[in-house]
């Protein structure tokens, strides 16, 4: 599905991601670094899988963490959203 929408529109400059508390797979995560983006935005809700996707996005595939945002949308909860950009270097 990637690859045909790679096919169709070309190659990306940004890529959205916005994974479930889990975080993004091994799979997932290998098929979006290798569309080779300039950049990253990822939304997490969860801190600690945001973390492990990060070093591997930057260990595995030389992206580096710009920023990250963290955004409390649900008040009165433990829970906090997380916005982060990583560029390639």
């Amino acid at each position: 599905m990637i690859e045909d929408l790679r096919d169709r529109a070309g190659d990306p400059d940004v890529v959205v991601v916005d994974p479930p508390r889990a975080g993004l797979s091994g799979k997932a995560l290998r098929r979006i670094a290798r569309l080779e983006a300039r950049r990253i935005v990822y939304v997490s809700c969860n801190p600690t899988t945001l973390a492990g996707n990060v070093k591997e996005l930057g260990e595995e595939w030389g992206y580096r963490l710009e920023r990250a945002r963290p955004l409390d949308m649900f008040p009165h909860t433990p829970h906090i959203e997380t916005v982060a950009l990583l560029s390639r270097v």
